[in-house]
């Protein structure tokens, strides 16, 4: 299949119209006349990751690689490095990144990975009314996100609703009507702020809540006539 073609595919999937305007999703990196044998799959593309596979595959990542306006190509910085090395492989990238988080990847995390029963999904916000003790629902996601630790803002031994935001959520604060929210990046002010609108708050880390973007669009991709492989970079944070 040519890149165009892919790319169209991947519309049909989760239109990239419904990207925020913020955003940046869509061909990065290549030429939509090229020919295509092989794909991979990963919430984003690091040095290691694109040494270790061929020239001339496709990478779809979650994260935008090229997000704001680049003003110089300085190859010893992030992202020309990247952008250089994909050149000489002639490898190909294509990001999917608010577009999929409305259409897909909040879904599946919310519903297929924590369990939870939708009773209400707007843009990016999951919500159940499910009640549970703040004791078990730590736990659960620990558990579920193979997380060893969380932080939590305003803690409520009783939770009455909870809602979810992959990766970096924050911002999306004021339109929460229940009583925990779960979601990433979460910054000192938004710990204040939330704290005084008795909103609890459970960081469940950037990475840990999206990593799941490639298996989502991976049984998506199955029935196109190209091998499309999972192959994940690596979180850039170390816990010890």
């Amino acid at each position: 299949m040519k890149l165009q073609e892919i790319y169209e595919e991947l519309d049909k999937i989760s239109p990239f119209e419904l990207q925020e305007k913020w955003d940046n999703s869509g061909i990065l990196i290549g030429d939509r006349d090229t020919k295509i044998d092989k794909i991979v799959l990963s919430i984003d593309i690091d040095e290691e990751l694109l040494l270790k596979h061929d020239e001339g595959v496709l990478f779809i990542v979650h994260h935008p690689l090229i997000f704001s306006g680049i003003t110089e190509f300085d190859f010893s910085k992030y992202p020309a490095n990247l952008i250089r090395i994909m050149i000489k492989k002639n490898q190909s990238l294509i990001a999917m990144h608010t577009n999929f988080d409305k259409t897909h990847l909040n879904r599946y995390v919310f519903e297929d990975i924590l369990d939870f029963n939708i009773n209400n999904f707007e843009n990016f916000i999951c919500v159940t009314n499910q009640t549970i003790s703040k004791t078990k629902l730590i736990s659960h996601i620990k558990d579920r996100l193979d997380i060893a630790r969380v932080k939590v803002v305003n803690p409520k031994d009783e939770i009455n609703g909870i809602a979810l935001t992959t990766g970096s959520g924050a911002s999306l604060i004021d339109k929460i009507e229940v009583d925990c929210m779960l979601t990433g990046d979460i910054k000192y002010h938004d710990a204040m702020k939330a704290k005084a609108q008795n909103l609890m708050m459970i960081d469940i880390g950037h990475f840990e809540s999206e990593k799941f973007f490639a298996e989502v669009l991976k049984l998506e991709l199955d029935n196109l006539p190209i091998l499309a492989i999972i192959s994940n970079s690596k979180n850039p944070f170390y816990h010890s």
